[in-house]
């Protein structure tokens, strides 16, 4: 399994970019699970509070897990550390695990930029990989300098899965 963290700062693109990456890889045959880590403070939304799963968890339950119609969704009263995290998003074994975030755990890295300053804070980031916005910026290594520019994106991202490091295979 190939991972690769999409990282920057709030509204840089990130998810907009992952959804793109998803439906691309899909399109190559490829599985893919996506971890996204929920950086805007408090619990991310719920499910509605008269449904079954979420009686179960406001009453206590460690655990509400509820499958049907071909999906499972599962809450946890508790946050698992990344590595846990990170093997609960890979259970279906994916060819690719996209992460939204977590730009301080190791792993190879597309860095999205605003402006300058979000390159000032995030350039210090380990596997950098790809770094994307910023016109005028000049860095070492791959910079494309918009978010709009798609064909560069998707050409990057094949050719990065096209990559096999030692320790993965796809």
């Amino acid at each position: 399994m190939k991972t690769l963290h999409i990282v920057g700062f709030k509204n840089s693109g990130k998810t907009t970019l992952i959804a793109r990456w998803v439906r691309l890889l899909k399109k190559e045959g490829l599985s893919v699970a996506v971890l996204k880590h929920h950086g805007h403070g408090g619990q991310p939304a719920m499910p509605d509070a008269s449904t079954d799963t979420m009686q179960f968890f406001d009453n206590g339950a460690d655990a509400s897990v509820v499958a049907g119609g071909g999906a499972v969704q599962l809450l946890m009263n508790a946050e698992p550390e990344f590595t846990e995290l990170k093997r609960w998003a890979s259970i279906s074994n994916p060819d690719i695990l996209l992460i939204e975030g977590y730009k301080e755990q190791q792993g190879e890295k597309v860095v999205l930029l605003r402006e300058r300053e979000d390159w000032e804070a995030l350039q210090s980031l380990d596997n950098i990989q790809l770094i994307v916005g910023c016109p005028g910026l000049t860095v070492d290594g791959t910079h494309i300098t918009s978010r709009t520019e798609q064909q560069q994106l998707d050409s990057w991202l094949l050719d990065w899965v096209g990559r096999v490091n030692e320790d993965e295979t796809i």
